[in-house]
Formats: C-alpha cells, structure tokens, sequence
C-alpha cells in the first residue's frame, strides 16, 4: 500500500495545528489542503496521500496524515502562517507517493509540485486558491486546492465522545466498521474537515473514543449555531451540556451556512514618469538607464511592489501609464499615455508584463518635461469614482524622481480622490530632494486644496534610497521597500469602507477591464 505525501516550503514563519504556542504578533491564517485526480502510481490500488510541510528550501517542517487508496484527498492536519500582506511569502507543495515507512523522499513516487504565494492563497475568491499541479513532462498531475481561513484568538479546547446507535448495516457477512468526520462551515458557505475518529469494528452501535480539539478548529472560536455536514446540526454551546436528551440529535439532510464574503479586488495602475533632465536612457546617468545585467530603480521599485499587490487581483491584467514625453509619430507630450503604445487597450500582463512595456516604450517615445500627476491620479480616479460599492479597491503606484510641475493641481485631485476606493503610492527614485512627495504624503499635516482636507489619507511616500542594502543585495532592497510602502493599504482600504458603511456581502462579479473601459476609456 502506498501513501501520498506533500512539501510546503515557505518564507513565512509557520506553525503546527496548535493554537496555544507563542504570542500573535501579525495576522495568523491557517492553510487546509486537498487535491483531484492525482496521478495514480498503484497497481492493484489508489494512492495514499500525505503532506510534507518544508519551513526552508532544505529543511522539512512536518507533514500531514496518511490517507489510504483515494486521489482525491481532503487533509485533516492544517498549518498555521503569519501572514503580511506588505511581504512577499512564497510557498511551495510536493507530492509524493509513499510506498514504504522510509523518510526518504527518494525511495518514494513524485507525484507533482506548485508554487505560489500566501498572497494568493489569500486573495483568491473566498480564499480559496485551485491550481495545477506540474513538475512531470507530459503529465497532468491532477489540481492541488489551497485554503486559507483567519484565525481567531480562542484558545479553548473541548474533549467530546460520540456514539451512534442503530446505524444502517453495510456490510454482506458483517455489520459495519463506522467512523466520523468533522466538518466546519466555511466563509463562503463550503465546508473544511477538522477531524475523524478512529474506526470502530463490526458494530451498529459504536462508542468513539474522547478526543480533544482546539475550539477554533471547530468554529474559529464562533461559539453561535453553525451547520456542518453529517449526520446532525449543533453547536459549541448544545455541546457544552454535556451528556443528556438535548444531545440526542434527529438524523437530517446536509445543510449549509450561508455566509457572506466581499472580495475586494486590487487593482494596480503602475505609472513610471518621464522626464527630459533623466536624459538618454542609453546613457548610465539616466536613472532610466537599461542595464543589461541589473534592474534600473524604476525596474526594481515596480517589481517589488507589484509582484506582491498582484496576487490580490483576479486577472493580473494592468493598465500601465507613462507621462512626461514625445510620442510617435507627431510628437505630441503626453501626460498619461500607454507604456505598451496601445490607446484601446493599455493592459498589460502581470509584472512582467509592465517590465516589458516599460522596457519598449524607452525605445519609442522621447523623454520630455513638464511632470504632471494631476492627470494620471485623475485618471485612476475616474475608475474609482465607477465603483464604490465595496466590490474593488484601486491603488495607483508612482514611481518618480521627485519633480512636479503642477503640485497644486496634483494636490485638488488628491483631496478629490480621498472620497473614492482608491490609494496612491509614490517611491521617489534618485538622490534629488522629495519635499513635494512628503507634503503630498499628509502623515504630519493632513493634505489640502482651496480650504478643503482630504477625507482621508491616501498617500504613502517612500524614497527607494533608504531601502538600499550597502551590501548590494537588491533582493533584500526590494523586501524592505514593499514591506514599509504596503503597509498603509490595509488600514486604508478599510477606512473607505466603514466611512461608507460597507460591510462584507455576497460575491461580486469577476471584475473585466471591459467593464471600465466601456465608461472611461484611455
């Protein structure tokens, strides 16, 4: 008989099931895994999953139960993150066929592998992120389904017996060898396992054993009524009177919780600004300068930024900006043109994407001044001001040197733009002085226009010159600036919401470029 057996490595810090260790100084999510149609490496039987959890790219952290002869496994044992949502935190799952009890990997059958983020985990739709597995030319190695559910503080834990009486016979020369499963509503209304009992033999009227499990692996520390799958509907509180007539339960039909979840989807609008004193981007003193073995600033500010704000939008599809330059073939100055030179449809996709866009568009265009932000935040606004439902929040990032030519301008759209769904980040690239981009940031003095303060405050300025890693570790300068530029959003984002009374609702619809185009177009 052979087992089935998954690697996770990841950057965060993780933790067994176990709630009670430690303090909880970030957020903390808890991963539950399941795969479909594994590839099946038995002769005579199916599979027998297991998860390994890998903490570093060498060190293997724990892994899951053994599930006999199924390609469809649903894993009980979970793994607990921090989660950030400014940091980049890869993960990685492997597979593996276990055929023996030996610990190594290499004496059993590879099965497939994913790579992802616990940003994508998290910003999929209910948290609930479905992906191929890969790693076997020629293969399909079936789908791997990552789940991520925030924790609560509850520490509690419950020990609790079942038994079952007159249980339905389904054995031909026996009676029948019946177990339990433990299911608990999630978010979205589908349900997670958290527990089975052992098997009891040969009997109609099993007595499981006591167990005892951490309260919020059952509810999240939820201690209302919630409706599981199986054979009756209680909760921790009908639990807790322990053995009498009102824990006798009339077997029912499965049911399910209706709960509700906004996805809010993050939209990012990635605009590097041209100006004629960066001079020839050929030339190594232009701060455009493309070098062929290392990224310019701009480069690595746009990657560290939006490799991680990605993973919070549903179709990694991004209109990307330029302004501040002579445009082919009449040499018009533009001040929110497509990097990708398309007018009808700017999207560019993912990061790499953007990269390439931006890459392209230093060979097409001429660099040229004045600096103008007023019509690109105008710009994002436009979109933001066609959503305000809750369903879509929209961040617009700003890479610059420092110069602007229309502050005041730039200042009124700002003060506009605070009413609507909608951050600004600028990282300041350069050695210039960025007095502007701090009187636009407001942390001191709250941004203004004619009189009037902002509603709230949207922007976060950041110079990419004090992220810099004297070693040259540009990875490292990289982690540092997104940590600290991203950290303001969440708080922002939620700061529009309850100004305007929004609460979590039910799903909205897949967000489409086309949506927005249709109603302000390029």
């Amino acid at each position: 008989m052979s087992s089935r057996l998954f690697i996770m490595e990841a950057t965060a810090p993780v933790r067994d099931f176990d709630p009670i260790s430690g303090s909880i100084p970030a957020t903390k999510v808890e991963i539950t895994v399941s795969c479909r149609n594994l590839l099946d490496r038995d002769t005579f039987t199916k599979s027998d999953p297991c998860k390994l959890f890998f903490f570093t790219m060498i060190m293997a952290f724990g892994r899951t139960e053994v599930i006999d002869n199924t390609l469809n496994p649903d894993f009980v044992r979970k793994y607990i993150l921090d989660y950030f949502f400014e940091e980049k935190q890869n993960l990685r799952f492997d597979v593996y066929d276990i055929d023996s009890k030996s610990p190594d990997l290499a004496k059993h059958d590879f099965l497939g592998q994913v790579h992802c983020t616990l940003g994508e985990i998290v910003g999929s739709p209910a948290s609930r992120l479905e992906k191929p597995l890969g790693g076997i030319p020629g293969k399909k190695c079936g789908t791997i389904i990552l789940s991520a559910e925030e924790l609560g503080n509850c520490r509690d834990y419950s020990t609790m017996q079942f038994c079952a009486n007159k249980l339905d016979k389904k054995d031909f020369f026996g009676k029948s060898d019946p177990f339990m499963v433990f299911y608990r509503s999630n978010e979205d209304g589908t349900f997670t396992i958290c527990h089975k009992t052992e098997v009891v033999k040969n009997t109609l009227n099993p007595v499981w054993q006591p167990f005892s499990i951490p309260v919020r692996a059952l509810c999240n520390g939820d201690y209302d009524s919630h409706d599981f799958i199986g054979e009756f509907t209680t909760s921790y509180k009908e639990l807790c009177r322990g053995q009498s007539q009102l824990n006798v339960f009339e077997v029912i039909d499965h049911s399910h919780c209706n709960c509700l979840f906004s996805l809010i989807v993050l939209v990012c609008i990635t605009d590097p600004d041209f100006f004629v004193l960066k001079g020839n981007p050929s030339q190594s003193t232009s701060l455009h300068y493309m070098n062929p073995y290392q990224m310019n600033a701009y480069a690595m500010a746009l990657k560290a930024v939006g490799e991680i704000i990605q993973d919070y939008d549903s179709d990694k599809m991004f209109p990307a900006l330029g302004f501040g330059a002579k445009l082919p073939p009449d040499g018009r100055v533009s001040h929110e043109f497509p990097l990708n030179g398309n007018i009808d449809n700017p999207y560019c996709n993912g990061m790499e994407g953007i990269l390439e866009a931006y890459h392209q568009s230093l060979k097409t265009v001429q660099l040229y001044g004045p600096t103008n932000f007023a019509p690109v935040v105008n710009h994002v606004a436009s979109y933001a001001a066609a959503v305000q439902d809750g369903s879509q929040y929209f961040v617009l990032l700003i890479i610059t040197d420092g110069v602007i030519s229309d502050m005041a301008q730039t200042k009124e759209a700002i003060v506009n733009a605070a009413k609507l769904p909608m951050s600004i980040i600028i990282v300041g690239v350069g050695q210039a002085e960025f007095d502007a981009m701090v009187e636009l940031d407001g942390d001191d003095i709250r941004i203004s226009s004619r009189g009037k303060l902002a509603e709230r405050d949207i922007v976060q300025f950041v110079p990419f010159r004090d992220y810099m890693d004297r070693t040259g570790n540009h990875v490292l300068s990289m982690a540092r600036l997104a940590k600290d530029v991203l950290a303001e959003i969440p708080d922002q984002l939620i700061s529009y919401m309850k100004s305007r009374g929004i609460k979590p609702n039910s799903f909205p619809p897949a967000y489409s470029p086309d949506d927005l185009s249709q109603t302000n177009p390029v």
